[in-house]
């Protein structure tokens, strides 16, 4: 996979230099001359602040293109139109084994740096004690974060709780654990960070967790419980109540203009609950640079106006937004044309069609140069209005204030009438907002677990129908992570 051993080794390397990952590291019988332990670097805020800016590094390492892998290759919004070749069929075919694909290397060194966090940070002297509440809050919810993340992929893995500063087979090597007791520590870690949050502000650029993204992921732990994990009506009015409490924070609403949510220049915007940043200077591109048309396949035959769009180029056109998901929108849905453009060429009077490039996520133009980095987004406002749907669908409550919400922003006040909600029964309702979810959320790591927890996978992707194997909703556990796991036992479904 494109760079994907790089991005591996980084990993771990980003969790080592923090003492993270040390697995290995007694190899080396030469004694160095300069290390950073934990004797001479838990000493200080300043200490503390860059293991925690270490922690959202390697929450990024993920964001340039796992994310992307896990939340939306598999499902029904991409193809491939073979531009440049196509790395990713076996995921879009639902062809998984253990020999390729993304590990949880780089998720455990963000895990283990949370664990460093939570175990250092209270025996270093702070001059404002909401200061370490706040990275001790925070370092909850990305532990939270990341086993939610987790157990969605691969089901259990292994609950590591304490921090990994040297080799230890009885830290290190650890069986997996079930998904039942995964979910309550999930659970006790969210709480754990609410009660921290010294109070409901944002950071600048809205790239660290807070209050009201803590709140947002709540929602969707217990929505994902309710309907995955038995959990029923006491989940639903949990995730109710969390989607309630993101309300009640001052600072956030649905912007007028769905564009402006991705529009580059406005980062940070009151929707954003939660994003990992990306800058030109600090990171490479990121996934969307998969989905956007280079300088090399752009000919004088695109016709003017779409070239006017496409502007510099850049990027690699591996997978483009599906022929499906592009009929999913009406002429008049706004978000159609932020998501995505159709390219046509005309040769001799013969139009034709070329392709299609993604617009959410169209990064910066510098010196001439494209870059994708765009803040790739884990919670907005409109997403938690969704959520609340939901969960108010579940308790048999009326969803249309939410629903209608969403969709006057996307067809406007003047044009909602043709696209008004109503309310109907359950299954009616929840058809609706998973469609609503699909067109308000495409392309941004959503739609396969959107797909599992609505139970439709199986239904709704083509390379999925006709089969009913409740594992292939997992994905393999790659060969590379059991190799280096001695008690992790493969997932059935898939070839080892």
């Amino acid at each position: 996979m494109r760079n994907n051993l790089k991005r591996q080794i980084s990993g771990w390397c980003v969790g080592i230099g923090l003492g993270a990952m040390a697995v290995g590291c007694d190899m080396l019988d030469v004694e160095p001359t300069s290390v950073i332990t934990s004797n001479s670097f838990w000493k200080t805020e300043s200490d503390a602040e860059g293991a925690l800016a270490g922690m959202y590094v390697q929450l990024r390492n993920n964001a340039v293109e796992n994310l992307f892998i896990w939340g939306e290759m598999r499902s029904e919004t991409l193809e491939s139109e073979a531009i440049v070749g196509d790395n990713y069929l076996k995921y879009r075919e639902n062809d998984l084994d253990a020999s390729f694909g993304p590990t949880w290397q780089n998720f455990y060194s963000a895990v283990n740096t949370a664990n460093l966090l939570l175990t250092k940070v209270p025996g270093i002297s702070f001059a404002d004690e909401d200061k370490r509440d706040l990275i001790l809050a925070q370092a909850y919810a990305m532990r939270a974060y990341i086993y939610f993340t987790m157990v969605r992929i691969w089901g259990g893995v292994p609950l590591r709780t304490e921090p990994m500063e040297g080799y230890d087979p009885l830290t290190v090597n650890k069986p997996r654990e079930t998904e039942e007791n995964l979910f309550t520590f999930i659970k006790q870690d969210i709480d754990s960070a609410l009660n921290l949050f010294p109070s409901e502000e944002f950071e600048t650029g809205r790239n660290h967790w807070s209050k009201a993204a803590t709140y947002a992921l709540k929602a969707d732990v217990y929505l994902w419980t309710a309907r995955r994990k038995g959990g029923g009506e006491a989940d639903y009015r949990e995730a109710l109540a969390a989607c309630e409490s993101v309300q009640q924070i001052p600072g956030i609403e649905l912007l007028p203009s769905f564009g402006d949510v991705f529009a580059y220049e406005n980062k940070g915007n009151n929707e954003i609950l939660m994003a990992i940043n990306f800058k030109e200077v600090e990171a490479s591109n990121n996934y969307f640079d998969m989905m956007h048309i280079s300088e090399a396949t752009v000919t004088p035959d695109i016709e003017p106006d779409i070239l006017a769009t496409i502007g510099v180029g850049g990027g690699l056109m591996e997978v483009s937004p599906s022929k499906h998901l592009r009929e999913q929108y009406a002429v008049d849905d706004s978000r159609k044309d932020v998501t995505f453009l159709e390219i046509y060429k005309t040769i001799d009077g013969q139009r034709s069609y070329y392709g299609t490039m993604a617009m959410k996520g169209r990064g910066t133009v510098i010196s001439g140069v494209r870059y994708f980095v765009d803040d790739v987004i884990l919670y907005r406002y409109a997403d938690v209005l969704l959520m609340k749907a939901e969960a108010k669908n579940g308790l048999g409550m009326d969803p249309t204030p939410e629903m209608k919400e969403v969709r006057e922003r996307a067809y406007g006040a003047e044009n909602y009438a043709a696209h008004e909600f109503v309310n109907g029964s359950f299954e009616e309702n929840d058809e609706a907002i998973l469609q609503e979810r699909l067109l308000e959320l495409a392309l941004e790591c959503k739609r396969w677990f959107d797909l599992v927890r609505f139970d439709k996978a199986f239904e709704l992707v083509p390379s999925l129908q006709g089969r009913s194997d409740p594992a292939l909703l997992y994905f393999p556990i790659p060969s590379s992570v059991l190799s280096l796991e001695p008690l992790v036992e493969p997932n059935t479904g898939w070839p080892v």
